[in-house]
């Protein structure tokens, strides 16, 4: 599913175009500079080409990513990788997708988070997605590397603060006809959808669904504890693009 947050102008125009969210920005300048110089971008000419810009990558991800089994029977150092995975993309597409995730949804979360705050929950939460998965996989050798745990958390917190949010998707099983649906209805799909397939993901290479599902109740809980029943924002629609990815 490809959706598309869609419509209006006004507040939330210059929310997602201004500097009212500068954390947001800054998290995506700072994901975006470290793939770039990282191996897998392929640009760095100092991993070299071919086989040994393989095994770069694989030695890039494993030390910067998170390695369940290593988690929690490595060295003390490995409880940061939660951390460090989260500005490591293991693609252009991996990167891209998981950034424009980030760019429209994650600046009216901050603006109503506040940027330290914001900036804490991202990490925090991001990181507990992580960590859930590797619990869940506690033998796997595989490295996890991406953004989507945090990011699945900030469209939890979209979801209870702004759930009157329109959200224009554009379904394959409809001929990729768009159709706008709230916020209320689109995020818990695609909840589900993650859900459905966290339960039938193997432990080898892929998409780590599990995080997702871990980030998004985490975020949605945060906001439901922080803000309370009676503090939800009623959003303008305004005119942004957001693409889907996951790790």
């Amino acid at each position: 599913m490809i959706s598309n947050w869609t419509a209006g102008r006004g507040r939330t125009f210059r929310t997602l175009r201004g500097s009212s969210a500068p954390m947001t920005h800054i998290l995506i300048a700072l994901c975006c500079l470290i793939f770039v110089i990282g191996p897998a971008s392929g640009l760095n000419a100092a991993y070299g080409s071919g086989d040994t810009l393989y095994a770069a990558q694989r030695a890039y991800f494993r030390h910067w990513g998170v390695v369940p089994v290593d988690l929690f029977d490595g060295p003390a150092g490995q409880a940061l990788t939660p951390a460090t995975a989260l500005f490591v993309h293991g693609s252009w597409v991996h990167l891209l997708g998981n950034m424009l995730f980030l760019y429209v949804f994650g600046a009216m979360t901050e603006e109503r988070m506040g940027r330290v705050q914001f900036t804490l929950f991202y990490v925090g939460c991001g990181y507990l997605a992580l960590l859930g998965y590797a619990a869940a996989h506690v033998t796997s050798q595989q490295s996890l590397v991406g953004a989507s745990g945090a990011i699945s958390a900030v469209l939890g917190a979209f979801l209870y603060l702004f759930p009157s949010a329109r959200v224009t998707s554009l379904l394959p099983f409809l001929f990729f006809l768009p159709m706008r649906f709230p916020a209320w209805v689109v995020l818990p799909f695609w909840a589900a959808l993650q859900w459905v397939a966290a339960g039938r993901a193997s432990q080898g290479p892929g998409v780590a669904y599990l995080a997702h599902v871990v980030g998004f109740g985490l975020g949605f809980l945060f906001a439901w504890v922080r803000f309370g029943r009676g503090t939800k924002v009623r959003a303008s629609p305004a005119p942004a693009s957001e693409g889907e990815n996951q790790p």
